[in-house]
């Protein structure tokens, strides 16, 4: 088959922009075999040029419907004549903010209907909210096939919206090996800090809050530690503003750094020492995926799919959220002592490459994608 003669698949997200599912959606586009699929990405609400600029394919269109801001009614219309005009075999919408949009594909009579689920609302962050099942309900009979992210999303999909264990197709995404790769110890100077760092959006699931307590807590311990300790948070979001007044108030501002988004997260892993992702809830998340790539033990709640990437005591270590303290207990042997965190950080680095490689990812999207044809 020639690449013109693939079948097209559209990839249909809410923004092409910094995230963990839009990273997931480039990699796949990028890595896909020319002569199996065509694709193309259709974003509700546009799309910014750094991801964009990451496609390495010129044949990939990136098609905005620039639905404005509410309910925008005439998105469905301008959704309908796209589908009409490009003709796709495929159309995979992901997540709550696009899942709608399956009904007008099936409308325009796309044959081939996936919908993926790749983690938690911010405003949502449990998935049990009853107008959100209400949407996520209504929509089943659309959907051919659901491709949640995690063990915990696919039973969450059978238990609370209604959905056939026989439409899920549950699979992992994977993380580029070669471009997260480890940070060299040499010439790192023995009394430079020892960086605590995370990687995520500032928004209410993710609980930062929850991170800099903790922070505040072991610093106050530094002298029982042979280095001094910094943390180190990537990202930005609506929060961002109370979490520095919160580091003000806890009196560690001078020793957190908040460096906004950024294009550079392979660079900004490796400034770390050990990675920490307190969230309320997770999918699977990406960031833990490229911390393991980068040979950092992680610290995680043992939370929605964490427990999946992470072999508690082996790769890093997960804790209760419910339980006061438990968060600081698992860091500090870390801090303590560099043995145990090469020793967890290679072992995560080792199962990032056999287990969650891209090539991993792309067959079992290439198998999901064929058993549909």
């Amino acid at each position: 088959m020639s690449d013109v003669d693939a079948p097209l698949v559209i990839h249909l997200l809410h923004r092409l922009d910094f995230g963990g599912l839009e990273n997931g959606v480039v990699n796949l586009v990028n890595r896909m075999p020319r002569d199996r699929y065509r694709h193309a990405i259709v974003c509700m609400a546009g799309h910014g040029e750094t991801f964009r600029q990451r496609l390495q394919r010129e044949d990939v269109e990136v098609i905005s419907l620039d639905k404005q801001p509410g309910k925008d009614v005439a998105v469905y219309g301008r959704a309908w004549r796209l589908f009409r005009r490009l003709r796709p075999a495929i159309v995979h919408t992901r997540n709550l903010g696009t899942i709608d949009l399956q009904w007008v594909a099936l409308g325009a009579g796309v044959r081939r209907r996936v919908h993926g689920e790749h983690g938690w609302e911010a405003s949502d962050p449990t998935g049990l909210n009853p107008r959100t099942l209400r949407i996520r309900r209504a929509c089943r009979p659309a959907i051919q096939r659901y491709v949640p992210m995690s063990r915990d999303i696919a039973r969450w999909l059978t238990e609370s919206v209604g959905v056939a264990p026989g439409r899920i197709r549950q699979l992992y995404n994977g993380v580029d090996v070669q471009r997260f790769t480890t940070r060299a110890q040499e010439g790192i100077s023995p009394t430079a800090p020892l960086t605590i760092g995370t990687v995520g959006r500032l928004d209410p699931v993710k609980n930062h809050g929850r991170l800099l307590e903790a922070f505040a807590a072991l610093r106050g311990q530094a002298p029982k530690l042979d280095r001094p300790l910094r943390l180190l948070i990537v990202g930005d979001g609506p929060l961002r503003g109370n979490l520095e007044g919160a580091a003000a108030r806890l009196g560690i501002r001078d020793s957190v750094e908040f460096t906004g988004a950024r294009n550079d997260t392979p660079e900004q892993l490796r400034r770390m020492d050990l990675f920490v992702l307190p969230s309320i809830n997770e999918g699977i998340s990406n960031t833990i995926l490229e911390a393991m790539a980068s040979g950092l033990p992680v610290v995680a709640s043992r939370v929605g799919g964490n427990p999946e990437l992470i072999e508690d005591g082996v790769t890093g270590r997960l804790y209760d959220p419910a339980v006061e303290g438990a968060l600081e207990r698992v860091m500090l042997p870390y801090l303590s002592d560099s043995n145990v965190r090469h020793q967890h950080g290679a072992a995560g680095r080792q199962r990032a490459v056999r287990d969650f490689g891209l090539d991993a990812m792309v067959q079992r999207y290439l198998d999901l994608y064929d058993e549909l044809q």
